[in-house]
């Protein structure tokens, strides 16, 4: 029974200890990173919105964190507002940072939108980095303009040629009607006014 007793406590103070070793190397912070194209069409020469959502689940603020996006080759896009490398001095532990680029594409095609690279410390006194990837959205296609246009432009230029090849054959039946309304109309009113002459 004092074998069992000793036993018991021993197991106690080891689970103890693991467990307050594990919270300390635990004290870490662990970066998860959200790469969205926020746009539905992506067209050429127009603007496209990309949104970077990096979030701290750790226990630990992340220091030195470096956002790097090489994902958009310079022959490909041209960079309207944002940077593509963007550094933040600090993340605090359970907090999230946000950054929005705007990107213009310069061609049209299908395009492989890859992933975003994180370096950062977990810890302040830690020198080593640590490296996160970012999701990917995927391939997407950026379509011309002209076809763009011709699938989503309002189409007056068309919309007026055709009401005027459509209006001589509204005209011409509106015209004999009305023709033929007044020639009866004159009839009978000149019937009437005989009629009240008798």
């Amino acid at each position: 029974m004092y074998s069992l007793k000793t036993l018991l406590v021993f197991t106690l103070i080891y689970s103890f200890i693991g467990v307050y070793s594990q919270k300390k190397e635990d004290q870490r912070a662990r970066l998860l990173v959200s790469k969205q194209v926020l746009n539905k069409l992506l067209v050429q020469d127009s603007d496209i919105l990309v949104k970077y959502t990096i979030y701290n689940v750790g226990s630990a603020p992340a220091t030195n964190v470096i956002l790097q996006d090489n994902g958009f080759p310079t022959e490909a896009f041209a960079s309207v507002k944002g940077n593509l490398n963007m550094r933040f001095k600090r993340i605090p532990a359970g907090a999230n940072v946000t950054h929005a680029v705007v990107i213009r594409p310069l061609t049209w095609g299908r395009f492989n939108f890859s992933a975003a690279i994180v370096q950062y410390k977990p810890t302040e006194n830690v020198q080593e980095t640590q490296i996160a990837t970012s999701s990917e959205p995927g391939e997407g296609y950026i379509i011309s303009y002209a076809e763009y246009d011709k699938k989503f432009s309002p189409h007056v230029l068309d919309w007026l040629a055709f009401a005027i090849m459509s209006l001589p054959a509204v005209a011409a039946p509106f015209m004999l009607w009305w023709f033929s309304k007044s020639k009866y109309e004159l009839i009978l009113k000149q019937k009437r006014e005989k009629a009240s002459k008798d």
